[in-house]
């Protein structure tokens, strides 16, 4: 049996620490290009209209909630008395939490009591981040939490 000596446990140390550095390193490449981080271009800008924003949009007094079945994707928004909304117009992209790579930009149809568009998505969560505008041309904006199962 070899003896153990101190070159054989500085090895040791440089290959355990070396493999723990390069996962990290391979973590990290991955999340950075797989996902922008990105929810406004510019941060800065879009908190001087906050407040603002939110006060108008709260004062639509709309739910939205979405559900998907039969491949397709339902948004349903509603007015404080439960009603469905017909909106001037929306706009929204349908993708995944974690990356970009699945994104699709669903066309909605308003179907007398909700928003109804063509979608393939797989089991997961997703998120659809809409854009609506009332008919006095406040914008409502809403990040919706869709859970798919299979």
């Amino acid at each position: 049996m070899k003896e153990f000596t101190g070159r054989h446990a500085a090895m040791v140390f440089v290959s355990f620490f070396g493999v723990i550095i390069t996962v990290n390193l391979v973590l990290a490449y991955n999340a950075v290009r797989t996902f922008p981080g990105l929810e406004v271009k510019n941060g800065y800008i879009a908190s001087q209209t906050f407040d603002r924003r939110r006060t108008a949009q709260e004062a639509l007094g709309w739910s939205v909630y979405a559900s998907a079945t039969d491949g397709q994707v339902m948004l349903e928004i509603t007015d404080q008395q439960g009603n469905p909304v017909e909106v001037a117009k929306l706009t929204s992209t349908l993708g995944r939490a974690t990356h970009i790579r699945d994104d699709q930009t669903p066309d909605f149809q308003f179907n007398g009591t909700a928003y109804v568009a063509p979608a393939q998505l797989g089991a997961g969560n997703w998120n659809i981040r809409m854009v609506a505008r009332a008919e006095n041309g406040t914008e409502f904006t809403q990040r919706v939490i869709l859970h798919v199962t299979r």
